[in-house]
């Protein structure tokens, strides 16, 4: 079997979902351009990639860990305050009046790697990440008995997807921003800012009861 190709069409099943990783991919390229949405996808595919190593070379351990209801619901609690306090952030972060193509956005230090922490952390925090990743590795990994070269063609294949579904997205995004006016990106923060409420409460909701 080729696990490459496995892997990418789990790949494009994973990059058509949407979810609060893809309001913040295509927030940021809107509002602040295609380096900016590129570098909260930095910090998106480094946490894939972190899970993808402790799941491969530690699965036993992590399955101890996560086996319990405590751990799932710590879990579930955390991303979805985390994800409800960057909701509250865009609805109540002063709105954008320039627009986005005639002024060029450039960050500092800190504002970069405040974009990279955001894209890490909301990937992070998510189960719906961990708990894939855990299930890609027990199901396929270990239940199909790939060998080292099989498992890094597979994961490969995920991750080679996503990395480049996202930075379309973040580039399609750049290119809509030349025809929005500051009203719009208001608009859309607000419901940038709805949307991962919402999804931080029925995470929270989910877990709770």
């Amino acid at each position: 079997m080729n696990y490459l190709f496995e892997g990418v069409k789990v790949g494009l099943i994973l990059s058509m979902l949407a979810g609060p990783i893809f309001l913040a991919l295509v927030q940021a390229g809107i509002e602040k351009g295609l380096r900016a949405g590129a570098t909260v996808g930095l910090g998106i595919w480094i946490s894939d990639l972190l899970f993808i190593m402790s799941v491969y070379y530690g699965l036993s351990y992590v399955m101890n860990f996560v086996s319990g209801q405590t751990f799932s619901l710590m879990l579930g609690i955390a991303g979805g305050l985390l994800l409800s306090g960057f909701g509250l952030y865009n609805l109540l972060s002063p709105p954008v009046r320039s627009l986005p193509h005639a002024v060029k956005w450039t960050g500092t230090a800190s504002t970069w790697s405040a974009l990279w922490l955001k894209g890490f952390l909301i990937n992070t925090v998510n189960p719906f990440t961990f708990f894939f990743w855990i299930g890609i590795a027990g199901h396929v990994v270990v239940g199909d008995g790939l060998s080292g070269g099989e498992s890094f063609n597979y994961f490969a294949g995920i991750m080679g997807v996503v990395m480049t579904t996202d930075f379309l997205k973040v580039a399609l995004a750049k290119r809509i921003r030349r025809s929005l006016r500051p009203v719009h990106l208001v608009w859309m923060r607000r419901i940038a800012g709805v949307g991962l409420i919402v999804f931080g409460m029925a995470l929270m909701a989910r877990v709770l009861f």
